[in-house]
């Protein structure tokens, strides 16, 4: 023991989070990863440090993992069989602690697939695909 007593007690944990595809839940996920990155940019004046700083453009990315038999579902809600061509739907990624405490929702909006694939092997007893993800805005902590 550090002698630094627990303050929460308890982090989020895989078994915590909750997802949802266009408002359906998904339980054969087993993996999620999603970011948004800003362009910042210095701005110089006189002298040789930055006098400023401006902002630009925002683009989010990111990827599930599913059990194919998810993908195809998925699959079957669109009309031509392309994953890619399933209209834009949200993800809703919730943090829900067993013991209580905070909930946090994390909102995916707009996304849209950008890739359809399989990969099986000898021997393999179930199968995830990853599948990349465009997203037009993430709304952290809502």
């Amino acid at each position: 023991m550090n002698g630094i007593p627990l303050i929460n007690g308890t982090e989020y944990s895989w078994g915590d989070i909750v997802f949802s595809i266009a408002g359906t839940p998904v339980i054969g996920i087993t993996g999620i990863e999603y970011n948004d990155e800003q362009e910042v940019t210095d701005n110089y004046g006189a002298g040789r440090y930055p006098v400023s700083r401006s902002k630009g453009r925002i683009a989010c990315n990111g990827k599930i993992s599913l059990y194919v038999s998810e993908v195809n579902a998925l699959v079957k809600k669109t009309a031509n069989g392309r994953l890619q061509d399933l209209g834009a739907f949200d993800i809703i990624v919730s943090y829900i602690p067993d013991e209580g405490g905070i909930v946090v929702i994390d909102k995916l909006r707009n996304c849209q697939f950008k890739k359809n694939s399989r990969s099986w092997s000898e021997g393999d007893t179930s199968k995830t695909v990853d599948l990349d993800l465009n997203i037009s805005h993430i709304e952290w902590g809502k």
